[in-house]
């Protein structure tokens, strides 16, 4: 499938190094992102899809670094069915498990924590709830998991691994199998903050950088936050990345958002949700801390959009979260709400303002196109302009 999209505003790449793109459209093709700037019109009238963005500005599809999936789309934690698409809706196309942990009756033993996190991988290598991409299936570390238990999985398709529900006497004892899943090829995550299930504990800065994970999880407390000191030894004494997740302690985001520009490290800084969990679901949740930093942290919006997009890619070694040629065709066309106070997404954001999805595109398909129904609508109208395909882009069905 070959979609277009032409007379872009301002286009966001996601990447820290060159935040914005010279052009007005861009092209995609079989999935990927096959020309960025400028298209001729042999390009326009080739394409099966053709949307107009009426001068919005174009991002990459947000990545949720932080979400707890069980099976499908479906969050027993909330007892809520469709909680995925309906995250679509807020501009995320992208959705990274952190762990399975919400299965009810989930396994502890090493046989069964294998056996979810492969079957939770498999369920969603093929489905995409609303045109979402889900990397599912990170096991759970527990006692008497070995290092040939993580080759296993490994060899199997598990790249993920999580510490912090585990049945360790203390956070320190996660290391050396946290060590072994890094050396073994896999992207390590970390809990940290205070306990947030019972029979869970609290894991600071000194247990975080014990382990030495890849991605320390929801920094700023999932839900409550570590001791203060804990934050600067981690920006300072580890090139962890730090992530921040819209229902931990905002005062501590924003702590953390700072500290590392201080340090000129801010490519560390990685932004999530941490849902569903007993903070509910978000489909908002990224565009909402995104504007925390922007509004009251002072960040460039465009910096706070690569947070959750470009940052989390560069992480977690996906071929998402910016927009270049060759890369993964997720887009999302944004604007400042319809009866606002500002005139684009940018100054939205700045001002505090979630800002209006107008348009979603998930491996190069439109998955709505005009308006979202977890947004207000955009000041300007988006439309498909031109279709050789006899299908609905308003969002109103499921692609």
């Amino acid at each position: 499938m070959r979609t277009a999209i032409v007379n872009i505003g301002t286009i966001v790449s996601g990447d820290l190094a060159a935040p914005f793109v010279p052009g007005d459209a861009i092209l995609m093709q079989d999935g990927r992102i096959s020309v960025v700037g400028t298209l001729s019109a042999a390009q326009v009238s080739s394409a099966d899809v053709v949307i107009d963005a009426a001068g919005t500005i174009a991002i990459p599809g947000l990545i949720d670094s932080h979400v707890h999936i069980t099976f499908g789309d479906y969050t027993p934690r909330q007892r809520v069915v469709g909680y995925l698409e309906s995250y679509v809706h807020g501009g995320t196309t992208t959705a990274i498990t952190a762990s399975e942990v919400h299965t009810p009756g989930r396994p502890k033993d090493p046989e069964g924590v294998k056996a979810l996190a492969r079957a939770a991988r498999a369920c969603f290598l093929d489905y995409r709830p609303g045109g979402m991409r889900v990397h599912a299936g990170s096991v759970i570390l527990e006692p008497g998991l070995t290092e040939a238990d993580l080759a296993e999985l490994v060899a199997s398709g598990v790249w993920l691994a999580k510490a912090g529900f585990g049945a360790f006497e203390t956070p320190f004892d996660y290391a050396p199998l946290m060590l072994a899943a890094r050396q073994a090829g896999m992207v390590t995550t970390m809990h940290t903050g205070g306990s947030s299930i019972p029979g869970s504990s609290g894991i600071w800065a000194e247990h975080v950088l014990k382990s030495n994970p890849t991605v320390s999880f929801h920094v700023n407390g999932g839900p409550t936050a570590m001791p203060e000191e804990g934050f600067a030894r981690l920006v300072n004494e580890s090139d962890i990345a730090l992530q921040i997740c819209t229902a931990g302690n905002l005062r501590t985001a924003l702590l953390t958002a700072k500290l590392l520009d201080e340090a000129g490290q801010p490519e560390r800084l990685l932004i999530a949700t941490d849902t569903p969990t007993g903070s509910g679901i978000m489909p908002l949740g990224m565009f909402y801390t995104i504007s925390h930093l922007a509004s009251l942290g002072g960040m460039p919006p465009e910096q706070a959009i690569a947070a959750a997009t470009g940052n989390n890619a560069r992480v977690y070694g996906l071929n998402a979260g910016v927009i270049a040629v060759g890369r993964d065709a997720d887009i999302v066309l944004i604007d400042a709400c319809a009866g606002g106070s500002r005139s684009d997404a940018l100054a939205g954001l700045s001002n505090g303002d979630i800002p209006a999805v107008a348009a979603v595109v998930s491996d190069g398909i439109p998955r709505l196109v005009g308006r979202s129904r977890n947004t207000p609508a955009s000041i300007r109208q988006v439309r498909v302009s031109d279709t050789k395909l006899p299908r609905d882009f308003s969002g109103a069905a499921t692609h």
